[in-house]
């Protein structure tokens, strides 16, 4: 079977699946952290300055910030949706090599950043703060058969959420340009218009969904340890 098409099916059928799991609509505010996280980092490694972030119980969010009009601008809009994709691929490959307590460390350090510096007020301070309490228990207290069931929970929301978060984008770029987010951003920002930038986006997610797949495929690297006898 094509790759392509064999990504887009697993994909399908893990959407499909993960909806059937009680309260896991709640940790797809995952991918929306992450986002809104990107257009964060690089807008202050472009100096500029982040004013503050929302996130939404609707899995959207905002980041609300200051830069200088022109290309630094076009790179904050390009990190939300780019940035969201590689981490989910990183996510996989931490599980590849057997390292699931390190994503879940990052995830929460990820997401004690935004608390303590930049999100303020309603949902968002109460889900990144249950998340992280969550992710603290699951560490301690969990054993690694369950740590590591929630941990690709965790990996494969953040992955369809990165794929039908642009898919979205192209069909709301196609009846609304100029509503489509960072898609409208970057049209304003270049001669392009934002039904591409979508399609874009959404191209560049689904070739990290066929990597990060090929990453869940591979057998954990924690199976094959061998203890060297003295």
């Amino acid at each position: 079977m094509n790759k392509w098409l064999k990504t887009i099916l697993f994909l399908v059928g893990s959407a499909f699946l993960t909806r059937l799991i009680p309260f896991s609509s709640l940790f797809r505010n995952l991918d929306t952290m992450i986002h809104e996280f990107g257009h964060a980092v690089v807008t202050l490694l472009l100096s500029g300055s982040v004013l503050r972030i929302e996130l939404y119980a609707n899995h959207s969010g905002v980041t609300y910030s200051a830069i200088q009009a022109g290309g630094r601008s076009i790179l904050v809009s390009l990190a939300g949706y780019t940035l969201a994709s590689l981490f989910a691929l990183l996510l996989f490959y931490l599980y590849a090599k057997g390292r699931e307590k390190w994503g879940l460390v990052l995830t929460s350090g990820v997401a004690f950043i935004m608390l303590l510096l930049y999100v303020r007020g309603g949902f968002g301070m109460i889900w990144l703060s249950g998340f992280i309490v969550l992710n603290i228990l699951i560490i301690i207290i969990m054993g690694k058969r369950l740590q590591k069931f929630y941990y690709l929970l965790l990996a494969f929301l953040t992955l369809e959420e990165s794929v039908l978060g642009p898919l979205f984008l192209v069909t709301a770029s196609f009846l609304s340009p100029t509503q489509a987010g960072d898609a409208s951003n970057l049209a304003q920002l270049t001669p392009l218009p934002a039904f591409l930038w979508a399609v874009l986006f959404f191209l560049f997610s689904l070739l990290c969904a066929k990597w990060a797949l090929s990453f869940f495929f591979q057998p954990s690297r924690d199976k094959y340890s061998i203890r060297k006898k003295t």
